[in-house]
């Protein structure tokens, strides 16, 4: 299993709205970024993302769960970029906020950090690791 971090702005897609999403999930769609496009491309069924609200917050607030690998985003008109389905996991008990991550020295190479305009992005054992705990959850 792969670790990730998928980012959304909370007024345009929330955690509350993922979780009623329910098991059938919904499709991680609207990602522009040909980065962002490969780590889509690379994500298999079952691996785990952090569920990062962007803009407001800056906080990962939940866990989610690749449910179905890429195909073409049905909103990209040129059928260049792709989309993964997911659905809510479960939520951190506590936000780990962005100024957190920065604190954390276990932390300092991170995508969150390094690669902060990349809105899919890899996480290393470790750091799914020190987040889950910072978060109050099992990893």
């Amino acid at each position: 299993m792969a670790y990730w971090l998928i980012k959304s702005e909370p007024d345009t897609w929330s955690w509350d709205e993922q979780v009623k999403a329910g098991a059938k999930g919904t499709a991680w769609t609207g990602v522009r970024n040909h980065a962002a496009k490969l780590n889509l491309m690379r994500m298999k069924k079952g691996d785990r993302c952090f569920f990062y609200h962007s803009n407001e917050g800056k906080e990962i607030v939940g866990i989610a769960e690749v449910i179905k690998e890429h195909y073409i985003d049905p909103t990209d008109k040129t059928e260049k970029f792709v989309c993964v389905d997911v659905k809510a996991k479960e939520p951190l008990k506590a936000p780990v906020t962005l100024a957190q991550v920065k604190l954390e020295p276990k932390l300092k190479n991170m995508a969150l950090i390094k690669l902060s305009r990349l809105s899919v992005q890899p996480v290393t054992d470790a750091e799914w690791t020190t987040i889950c705990k910072l978060g109050g959850v099992k990893p």
